[in-house]
């Protein structure tokens, strides 16, 4: 029997990560092929799509790099995590 999926860690994460799905889309590329351009491992380009992981800085801007978009475009309006 497959594993539940593993629930976003906040609106916050789960947002950013569709902003990169889309992108990532827009760009027709592959998990892999994003992950090789951004410079981290695929595993973690799909745990930020599906909002598990609360990233960097760092690694923001490496996503904004890898998938030519500015990194504010890809923050902006995030809602804070509850308290």
């Amino acid at each position: 029997m497959p594993t539940p999926a593993k629930a976003p860690l906040s609106d916050a994460t789960r947002i950013f990560g569709e902003r990169v799905l889309a992108r990532r889309n827009q760009l027709g590329l592959s998990q892999e092929k994003a992950a090789e351009l951004i410079g981290l491992h695929w595993t973690y380009v799909g745990q930020v799509e599906r909002g598990q992981r609360n990233l960097t800085l760092h690694n923001i801007l490496k996503f904004a790099e890898g998938l030519t978009i500015d990194a504010g475009k890809l923050v902006n309006g995030l809602p804070l995590p509850p308290q």
